[in-house]
């Protein structure tokens, strides 16, 4: 295997998750429908704006990185559903399946060998391929721990 396979390799883990970091699926795993709105008295999100959060910022790097004309939605503001926005299983399946299928992109463009992952990006030369990844995989990790968190101070974490 090459230098450059085991790098790929590493990264689809990372952004699976998996090892130390727990995956997504197993993070909203058996989550109480009647729970996505509600918020901790110490946090001031829901676990769905915490996961539409995650959704928005994955598929804005992925945006960063495929569309040159692409202009990133203000920090932080457009980052998070609105305060007053409120999910219905209908919106909760939307953004678990928008954030599935921008992380198979992800991971798409991973594995592709087309993909030098560490040629500067044409339109953001200061950045490449392989950092972008790294920080969807870091950010999904850090917030997806969150979650859980947030599970556990609401009393619906199922697993012990």
């Amino acid at each position: 295997m090459t230098d450059d396979e085991i790098v790929r390799q590493q990264l689809i883990a990372f952004l699976r998750g998996g090892n130390t970091h727990l995956n997504f699926d197993r993070a909203v795993s058996q989550f109480p429908l009647d729970y996505i709105n509600r918020k901790a008295s110490t946090i001031s999100y829901s676990p769905w704006e915490l996961l539409e959060h995650m959704r928005i910022c994955q598929w804005d790097i992925l945006e960063f990185i495929r569309n040159p004309q692409y202009e990133s939605p203000p920090w932080p503001k457009g980052y998070w559903p609105a305060k007053e926005e409120l999910a219905d299983e209908k919106k909760w399946q939307k953004t678990l399946s928008k954030f599935r299928r921008d992380l198979l992109s992800a991971e798409k463009l991973v594995n592709d060998p087309g993909t030098n992952l560490y040629q500067p990006i044409p339109h953001a030369p200061e950045y490449n391929i392989f950092r972008e990844i790294l920080l969807i995989a870091d950010h999904n990790a850090y917030h997806l721990g969150e979650l859980v968190v947030l599970r556990k101070v609401l009393s619906i974490w199922p697993y012990s």
